[in-house]
């Protein structure tokens, strides 16, 4: 009798769906049961994604309609929202009620306050009732929340880069209180599977550009996360960057250390936070993150330095926003929500 966990992924087809059924069809502990896409429903998966002809149970999978009775009559235990922000609220409350796990990776459930999302995102939130009930889910700071929860709130690839590093340090209570800058670059498959002008090819090649200026949306989770870690107001400004490369973050963030505090104490800070956390890679002093060494993994790499010149510490990060920034975070969720070991499906992934 098989003991894998029956899961489902809602709105498969987009770059972050993609890298969710290549993660999960490689997982020991998990059996797709379920891919579903309005858009290709009754298409075969490998019809869409013939990369994955001959992978486990790819096969016999063919994308269905999204539907909560087909998805419970499928024996879904666990089911993974690879939808667009706004859309997950549709499925959330109908399949935990119908005893279905959820591990969303929009922004829907991210944040605690239900007028902060109207104020980033531009409307009232669908379905506040249960942000109570979501965890933020961070692996590696909120660990100890994720275990049995029925609500996992994967966050968005941006803030990734930057609690990792800030957090610890703000916890610690290292930091002033003083501005946090940050400049992120990410690759164009941030922006999703769709078709648009400003992400294509020659509108994106051999150029850089900002945007989300002065209010990207992923600081309301960003800022929430920090005030909580830090236990006051912290003060950031974020400009993100798209650069011409498919995945992959690079962010760079600058703030000012308190009075009597050295790099040294940011070290052992971050090494004592992380000792055992097998997909943070502390670089260490004056190491620079590259994103070709995590793109494709569900690492992150940190590094830091101190600029004595201008007295400002700088931290350094890189991910894959599709992996560790999406669905490799949702699968390392999937597995301490579960009890499997952390790494089981991501070693390689």
């Amino acid at each position: 009798m098989s003991t894998k966990v029956k899961v489902a992924v809602v709105g498969a087809s987009g770059y972050s769906g993609r890298e969710l059924l290549r993660l999960l069809l490689l997982h020991p502990q998990a059996e797709i049961v379920a891919v579903t896409s309005r858009a290709h429903a009754g298409k075969p998966l490998v019809a869409e994604f013939p990369r994955w002809r001959g992978v486990a149970n790819a096969d016999s999978l063919t994308f269905v309609a999204p539907d909560i009775a087909a998805l419970k009559a499928a024996g879904t235990q666990t089911a993974f929202l690879a939808l667009p922000h706004g859309l997950a609220h549709e499925f959330a409350a109908p399949l935990l009620n119908a005893g279905i796990q959820v591990i969303d990776l929009s922004a829907d459930f991210r944040l605690r306050n239900a007028a902060l999302y109207e104020a980033f995102y531009g409307h009232p939130h669908p379905a506040p009732e249960l942000l109570s009930q979501a965890v933020y889910a961070l692996p590696e700071l909120n660990g100890e929340s994720i275990a049995g929860a029925q609500l996992l709130a994967c966050p968005g690839c941006y803030p990734t880069s930057m609690l990792v590093p800030l957090v610890p340090l703000l916890r610690a209570d290292l930091l002033e209180n003083s501005p946090i800058s940050v400049a992120s670059m990410s690759g164009v498959s941030g922006a999703g599977r769709k078709e648009s002008v400003p992400f294509l090819f020659c509108e994106c090649n051999e150029s850089v550009r900002s945007y989300g200026v002065p209010k990207h949306r992923h600081l309301s989770e960003v800022g929430q996360e920090l005030d909580r870690a830090a236990g006051r107001h912290v003060r950031i400004s974020f400009v993100p960057h798209l650069v011409p490369v498919n995945q992959g973050i690079c962010t760079t963030i600058f703030a000012a250390l308190r009075e009597g505090i050295t790099a040294g104490d940011v070290e052992k800070t971050l090494r004592g936070t992380y000792a055992g956390r097998p997909f943070v890679r502390l670089l260490g002093t004056n190491q620079c993150p590259d994103t070709k060494n995590v793109t494709g993994t569900n690492f992150i790499d940190v590094g830091w330095s101190f600029d004595e010149r201008a007295g400002q510490l700088i931290l350094m990060s890189a991910e894959d926003n599709l992996i560790k920034g999406a669905s490799g975070q949702a699968v390392q969720n999937f597995n301490l929500a579960h009890g499997f070991p952390e790494t089981t499906g991501l070693v390689l992934g």
